[in-house]
């Protein structure tokens, strides 16, 4: 019987990316990210709207990548290329960016069929909410 009940937890559990959050948390994606997108809770730091911005890249979120940029850096439009197909997120470090900071950074690595982007991101609060101002590519 133990064997049976490792085999059954092993299949029901979700192994498969697309089951859970694009942003690589464990979770589903309506618990995790979803609630970011949809306006129901904002993120609590820089880290989670980091996490939250890779998501709607892959999931084509344009009005909330918008909504997150920071006004004095925010393009007038985005356009998504629909051929990118985003594989992972690792974050390899972050700079304060908490609920007790007004700035923070995000270190990361966002993979896509083909490739990578390494980036060291840098948010801040507007009113209270983080938003990204920009992006400093690393090799």
């Amino acid at each position: 019987m133990g064997a049976m009940s490792r085999r059954t937890a092993r299949s029901s559990s979700p192994s498969r990316p697309s089951a859970g959050c694009p942003c690589g948390l464990p979770g589903s994606y309506e618990a995790c990210c979803g609630r970011f997108h949809s306006g129901a809770a904002a993120a609590p730091t820089a880290e989670a709207l980091m996490r939250s911005r890779y998501s709607a890249f892959v999931r084509g979120e344009v009005p909330y990548l918008l909504r997150t940029w920071h006004p004095r850096t925010r393009p007038a439009q985005l356009d998504l290329d629909p051929g990118t197909r985003w594989t992972g997120l690792e974050i390899l470090g972050t700079g304060d960016g908490s609920a007790f900071h007004s700035t923070g950074t995000v270190t990361f690595r966002a993979s896509f069929r083909g490739g990578s982007l390494h980036e060291r991101s840098r948010f801040e609060r507007v009113d209270g909410a983080w938003v990204y101002v920009d992006g400093e590519f690393l090799g």
